[in-house]
């Protein structure tokens, strides 16, 4: 749409906002492991958090904060299971970015990793204290906050409102694995110029969270440390909230989909468009089940289009459905109608191309009603297993 154009720059496009990513010598070979994003103006801060009930200390840590300018952020250690010395940390290396930085205010953390590990405190603070809070590097702010991430995820956006003015929004994140459909296993920093109040952002960033990072699965588990910052300073002096809103979605989609096309050794980003359901509650069950399930994945990761399985965990996840009014298609290819199998010699060669793909999307019609729901999944093969088994080396 013309009033919504994609830009470069990711948090660093909005005005007032700088960022940058160095080493602090967590990773190996002076990769990037620790960020800043910095605000010359108070923001307002919208927030949502990880439901896992073991949530990570920088996640209790910014429950209470409503208005920052900088957020510090690490990777490689997730500070989590670490109790009150893991919230101490947090002050301790917030308080002396703070001293050299008298122009941070209310100063946010977050971090990614292995948990159980007390922070490196002294190799944090000595790289946080290079920080130039006037440089605008967002791609090394977006190389810093990678784990087994395969490749940096970074959006920005101008909006142009109905009088001409125009405001931007932009955003990275970060997520490849340990990514569950009750928010994704991620973090996700979102800045913004916008003139828009805390709780106009917060309404519109938990409808908008629902659809898109609550609607991704790579492996069906969710982190102690998931979260999503959204900042606006206000600096535009002006905001249309509808346009907000549709530019807000863009983004959380598109960076949805990049963490499930980034799983941890996935090859196919497959979206699951259900309909037909007795509600859209019991279409998000649907949408959900299917994204999780470890049988649907490995039949996807062997491009084996096999309906049945689509069929079973529908049936599993408790809701309202029934084999005679029950549709399944792999993009166009129709392999199930209404209680008629459709599934053939034919059927199968068209739905193995499909399957080929590096994404294409299962259509469920449940036949019911009019509930409808759609979430992002990938393909499960042996790379994830790998990956996964020595991630603390």
């Amino acid at each position: 749409m013309s009033n919504m154009r994609k830009i470069d720059g990711g948090v660093c496009v909005a005005d007032g906002f700088f960022a940058d990513g160095i080493s602090a010598g967590m990773k190996p070979d002076g990769a990037k492991d620790v960020a800043f994003i910095y605000s010359d103006t108070l923001c307002e801060v919208a927030s949502v958090f990880t439901t896992n009930k073991m949530a990570a200390a920088p996640v209790a840590h910014a429950k209470n904060i409503s208005k920052s300018n900088f957020i510090l952020i690490n990777s490689k250690n997730a500070n989590a299971m670490t109790g009150q010395k893991g919230l101490d940390d947090i002050d301790d290396i917030l308080h002396v970015i703070s001293e050299k930085h008298k122009s941070i205010i209310n100063p946010l953390m977050s971090s990614t990793g292995v948990i159980g590990v007390r922070l490196p405190k002294e190799k944090i603070v000595d790289a946080a204290l290079k920080f130039e809070l006037t440089c605008k590097d967002d791609t090394a702010a977006s190389q810093a906050i990678m784990t087994t991430d395969r490749f940096p995820k970074t959006i920005a956006y101008e909006l142009t409102c109905k009088d001409g003015k125009t405001f931007r929004i932009g955003a990275m994140a970060k997520g490849a694995g340990m990514i569950n459909p009750a928010m994704a296993t991620m973090l996700c920093f979102i800045t913004s110029d916008a003139d828009i109040s805390k709780d106009q952002m917060q309404d519109i960033l938990e409808r908008v969270n629902k659809k898109t990072f609550n609607a991704a699965s790579v492996d069906g588990d969710t982190s102690t440390n998931d979260t999503v910052f959204l900042l606006a300073n206000a600096k535009s002096g002006c905001v249309d909230l509808e346009l907000f809103e549709q530019a807000l979605e863009a983004i959380m989609e598109f960076l949805a989909k990049e963490m499930v096309r980034d799983g941890e050794g996935a090859t196919k980003l497959v979206t699951y468009e259900i309909s037909g359901a007795k509600s859209d509650e019991e279409a998000e069950i649907i949408a959900k089940t299917l994204s999780n399930s470890l049988l649907v994945k490995t039949a996807l990761y062997g491009e084996d289009p096999n309906w049945g399985r689509i069929a079973a965990s529908i049936g599993a996840s408790g809701v309202t459905c029934k084999e005679d009014t029950l549709s399944i298609a792999y993009d166009d290819v129709k392999l199930y109608e209404k209680g008629v199998n459709l599934f053939n010699e034919q059927t199968e060669i068209e739905a193995s191309k499909v399957m080929k793909q590096d994404s294409f999307t299962i259509y469920c019609d449940i036949g019911i009603a009019d509930g409808k729901f759609r979430a992002f999944g990938c393909d499960l093969g042996y790379e994830y297993v790998k990956i996964n088994a020595d991630y603390r080396t």
